[in-house]
């Protein structure tokens, strides 16, 4: 099992607050593989974060989302989502290309858990993975670097009202949002 290295910025601010051994203690939690309970997190989810960085190292993070198991877990060291049509920018996507490396969370805010992942992601047009994922555009697998769980002390507890309209679903036609009409971005 990998042990996290701390950087000087993280020892600092672990020393001001009296938290290195406990970071420490908290690191060798840290595995490069998923176990039984965070396979089953990500395969309930509907939702993550994903955190990219553009060629410049400037951040940035996007929602994704679907329904439950349009993340999958394919190995003990390898998740794997879609990328559904969104806004044409491929902010998160094209980052993907430039730099591979990613940061993940998962909520579950009824539940009160969350689970953090670091990988490095691969894009695959013709991955074996696409025609199980209606209107996927393409694959996103990322080889995970780092999972570990992360305090759920601060997370509101919140209940699922209802599904997006806009989630792929078989049998139907997804529709647009109104959005995309306006006139001043058809120009």
């Amino acid at each position: 099992m990998k042990v996290h290295d701390y950087h000087l910025g993280n020892r600092q601010l672990q020393e001001k607050f009296g938290t290195r051994n406990l970071a420490d203690k908290m690191a060798k939690r840290t595995s490069e593989t998923l176990g039984a309970n965070e396979r089953e997190m990500i395969e309930a989810a509907n939702m993550f974060f994903l955190a990219t960085c553009d060629d410049r190292g400037l951040p940035t993070c996007s929602y994704k989302g679907g329904d439950p198991g349009f993340i999958r877990v394919l190995d003990e060291g390898t998740i794997a989502f879609p990328n559904y049509d969104g806004n044409g920018k491929y902010q998160s996507m094209g980052n993907l290309l430039q730099n591979p490396n990613v940061g993940i969370l998962f909520v579950d805010f009824e539940g009160q858990q969350r689970l953090r992942l670091q990988g490095v992601a691969s894009i695959g047009d013709n991955d074996p993975l696409l025609g199980e994922y209606h209107e996927a555009q393409f694959i996103v697998r990322v080889r995970i670097t780092e999972s570990y769980r992360n305090c759920p002390r601060y997370i509101h507890k919140y209940r699922m009202v209802e599904t997006s309209e806009y989630v792929p679903q078989i049998g139907r036609e997804t529709p647009q949002p109104e959005w995309k009409s306006n006139p001043d971005l058809q120009k």
